[in-house]
């Protein structure tokens, strides 16, 4: 099986990490499973938002590569046991949490050895879902570089929706293929005020950044984050996780 892969980008603070649980929970409930979503943003919150305990990440794992292996077990052996050991598995989708970026000193043979493994991984799984910081170096070192949706998810300012043309910019010096890009915009106000409508539909008109969506602000997601809800138990009466699927709807089906 050959998964789709689906990365979300975006500047900090647009709701990247919101969009990706939303997801989530759109592809549990379509029985497009199994999913495996990766956290790939330095300050990793994806676990929080679905409610999950993280043991070990990639960035520890990688620290752990530079000491003694276990006696008779190569590094990629190594690699391997170590990311079983990180994936945290839950009905119709595993969490991965890549952790803390590359510290000082050169991580190139720990990353070649994330991307073969990966590389089995993925036979495993119908989608995977990449979170990631602005910049999306993480698909590389994963060896993801064909990204069938990348989602650029911005919020409702002028900065926003101009940051987000140029991360859809930035994806040809990287060597990734993106098959399909959308724009996400997250936390709009209702109503929307014309000059925002107008700055959307002139980033659409100037860019090959077609609208995916548009998310209202929603007072039932601070909620659930205040009590530590997961946001795959949300209901579906919702208003953000009706915009939410209407969008996923457009994009995916």
């Amino acid at each position: 099986m050959t998964p789709k892969v689906i990365a979300l980008a975006g500047k900090g603070g647009t709701g990247k990490t919101t969009t990706t649980a939303l997801l989530i929970k759109y592809l549990l409930q379509k029985k497009l499973t199994p999913v495996l979503a990766v956290d790939a943003d330095a300050n990793a919150n994806l676990n929080e938002l679905l409610q999950l305990e993280v043991g070990a990440t990639i960035g520890q794992i990688r620290k752990e590569l530079k000491g003694d292996l276990p006696p008779g077990m190569t590094r990629d052996q190594f690699m391997n046991m170590k990311i079983q050991q990180a994936i945290i598995e839950e009905s119709g989708f595993d969490l991965l949490v890549m952790g803390q970026p590359d510290g000082p000193g050169c991580y190139c043979s720990a990353n070649q050895y994330l991307a073969m493994t990966m590389d089995h991984l993925a036979a495993n799984y119908r989608y995977i879902l990449v979170d990631n910081e602005a910049g999306m170096e993480h698909l590389s070192r994963m060896n993801l570089r064909v990204i069938d949706y990348l989602l650029i998810v911005s919020d409702p300012s002028a900065r926003g929706i101009l940051t987000a043309r140029r991360i859809a910019e930035i994806t040809g010096p990287l060597g990734l293929t993106v098959k399909n890009r959308y724009l996400i915009v997250n936390r709009a106000p209702e109503p929307m005020s014309a000059e925002l409508d107008a700055k959307i539909k002139e980033a659409v008109q100037e860019s090959d950044l077609p609208l995916g969506g548009i998310f209202p602000s929603s007072e039932d997601l601070i909620k659930q984050e205040i009590i530590g809800g997961s946001y795959l138990k949300l209901g579906d009466d919702v208003p953000v996780v009706q915009a939410a699927f209407a969008a996923f709807d457009r994009i995916f089906m």
